[in-house]
């Protein structure tokens, strides 16, 4: 059986599957472009029936939180919709913490190509304890469940391609496919890098005296102690982060949404590129639920993209909890990394 979630790797490449059966792990609606047997049908779909726009982008291009009931739906682009699961743990409300760093973006500031952002800034994160999970969705997510971690930094930024063009130039190690003769494309210095896989942002995190986050840091790093649904806060917006419900075609400069920040003062913890993670692609504890996905080989992404996975099954990827996998050797174009230092 192929995994949905395994589509996306051939998303650049020109090939058809043809994909029978059904995938009740991860299918919660009855929309057609839910239905495994018609993947190959649900670009199509999502754009001309009106049952996909409760969890798609539809004709009027609403943009939705996976939490929506659909008497909430209204006809508004720039809506935004408050929901809160309940959470059977009670830890202190979401706190936002002071930036660990000099650097105090603006909004009025666009990231420009000639304005290199500094990647090595990190933040301090604090140890204790925090909400991870979600029982509100897939079955990979939950259950939602107290983790606690020690105090680490984690950078404040994706890896960039300026700084990913220092570790290959010093290491002598391959340049991303894209990259023609060797050569970061125009204008995109200050883009996440992409086409890495899980030993490349492994490498550069060692090159650069740090490490890949676990899932568990990068999870705190991202959603605060009291368990946010996106790095921001509880509200589905459109305009914190880069991600396809709002027409994305690729990346973005880091740091392009201030307004998207984790409660740690993080960027693009939502959307931009998904980031690779040192974490095994295994259940939650106390997630009894049997996957023939799990094992070690395969490690986990976080944060989700720009790329609009829906038609594969994986879902909304906007949220703080969401989880993808893969085996370490892929590469693509939406995927990226960044570091974290252990205190």
């Amino acid at each position: 059986m192929i995994s949905p979630l395994t589509l996306l790797a051939y998303e650049t490449n020109p090939i058809t599957l043809e994909i029978a059966g059904e995938y009740p792990h991860i299918l919660k609606c009855d929309t057609a472009c839910h239905k495994a047997k018609n993947l190959t049908l649900a670009k199509k779909n999502r754009t001309l029936q009106p049952e996909c726009q409760q969890c798609h982008v539809g004709v009027d291009n609403l943009a939705l939180s996976p939490f929506t009931s659909p008497e909430k739906i209204t006809s508004s682009r720039n809506s935004t919709i408050t929901i809160k699961p309940k959470s059977k743990f009670l830890l202190p409300d979401t706190k936002k913490y002071p930036a660990s760093h000099l650097l105090a973006a603006k909004e009025s500031i666009r990231i420009q190509d000639d304005n290199l952002v500094n990647t090595d800034l990190m933040v301090l994160v604090s140890g204790g304890k925090f909400i991870m999970g979600s029982n509100e969705r897939w079955d990979d997510e939950a259950p939602e469940h107290i983790e606690s971690v020690d105090q680490f930094h984690i950078d404040l930024y994706e890896v960039t391609n300026a700084e990913y063009e220092k570790f290959t130039r010093n290491t002598k190690r391959e340049v991303p496919y894209h990259w023609s003769n060797g050569i970061v494309p125009k204008n995109k210095k200050n883009h996440p890098v992409i086409y890495v896989n899980w030993y490349d942002a492994k490498e550069y995190c060692k090159w650069k005296g740090k490490r890949l986050p676990t899932e568990q840091e990068w999870e705190k790093a991202a959603r605060g102690e009291s368990g946010n649904i996106y790095p921001w806060g509880n509200t589905w917006a459109i305009d914190k982060s880069n991600h396809p419900y709002k027409g994305s075609t690729g990346t973005e400069p880091v740091g392009s949404y201030p307004r998207g920040k984790s409660p740690y003062g993080l960027y693009d913890m939502s959307g931009n590129v998904w980031e690779w993670v040192d974490s095994f692609y295994l259940p939650h504890p106390g997630n009894n639920i049997n996957r023939g996905e799990y094992g070690t080989d395969k490690r986990v992404l976080k944060g989700g993209s720009w790329f609009d996975c829906l038609s594969y099954g994986c879902g909304l990827s906007a949220p703080t909890f969401n989880r993808s996998f893969f085996t370490p050797e892929v590469r693509n174009n939406s995927f990226g990394f960044r570091c974290a230092k252990s205190s």
